[in-house]
């Protein structure tokens, strides 16, 4: 059998189409594709595999954190709204107290006041000093205003005032003279009694024993001059004076200082 001339083998290869060669240069380039990616997969899976427990566990922390940083907030907002409610408790406390020491800053007379109430005035008779009466019986003394001040209180007088001295618990009314000392203040006549309460203040005092007394002892039988207005609006200074208390203690006497009897007997 001989084997055949290069022609005829030529002449072979010019019958195949164009078309298969074709094919088959593209299923060869496929292959190579398909055989380097395979070659890639290995490790690019191997690395995949390598970094995810890291990347896990890095994502557990970080959770772990926020967890933490959350229940931290909590926390502090709790804190928060524990302190609000003292600061209310300690602001009502405040409030209460200055309520309190304005109460009694008031009641000192250490704040001055208006609103309804009633003015006397006091003043000297004029009528003529008859035989054997005493001429200072008609004359406007300290007793007369101190009674007309207590019962003004006595009538629910929520303060009071002489000729602008404001009447505190520590306040003196002496006669001096021929004036009125008032707290450290001299006053002369006439003297004006301002006084701030209910609105019925003179009708109490109107019809209180007391004052009845006092205007029988004092205008009826001397003369003595009580006129009185109720005006709209009373107003009462503050007190002015000093508010340091002085007193004095007796030092003990020799008898009192020594020892003291062990036994006594009562008659």
């Amino acid at each position: 059998m001989t084997a055949p001339s290069a022609p005829g083998a030529r002449s072979r290869l010019g019958r195949i189409p164009s078309w298969q060669i074709t094919l088959g240069l593209a299923s060869l380039v496929l292959g190579f594709v398909v055989v380097a990616q395979l070659q890639s997969d290995g490790p690019r899976a191997q690395y995949a595999s390598d970094e995810r427990g890291p990347l896990v566990q890095t994502a557990i922390s970080l959770q772990s954190q926020q967890d933490a940083l959350k229940a931290q907030i909590l926390d502090l907002r709790a804190q928060i709204s524990a302190l609000e409610t003292k600061g209310q408790g300690s602001e009502a406390t405040a409030t209460d107290l200055g309520q309190r020491l304005q109460d009694a800053r008031l009641a000192a007379g250490l704040i001055g006041i208006e609103g309804p109430g009633v003015v006397l005035q006091l003043r000297d008779s004029g009528e003529t000093v008859l035989p054997g009466d005493n001429p200072n019986d008609y004359l406007v003394s300290a007793g007369d205003v101190r009674t007309v001040v207590e019962q003004l209180w006595l009538a629910g007088a929520e303060g009071v005032a002489v000729n602008g001295e404001r009447i505190t618990t520590g306040t003196a009314i002496l006669d001096i003279g021929g004036t009125v000392l008032v707290n450290s203040a001299y006053l002369a006549p006439p003297y004006q009694i301002s006084a701030i309460g209910p609105a019925d203040l003179f009708d109490r005092l109107s019809a209180s024993v007391g004052f009845q007394t006092f205007v029988q002892n004092r205008a009826q039988a001397f003369g003595i001059q009580i006129d009185y207005a109720q005006p709209s609006q009373v107003i009462l200074p503050a007190y002015a004076g000093a508010i340091t208390l002085r007193y004095a203690q007796p030092d003990p006497s020799p008898a009192a200082a020594g020892s003291l009897p062990t036994s006594s007997s009562v008659p």
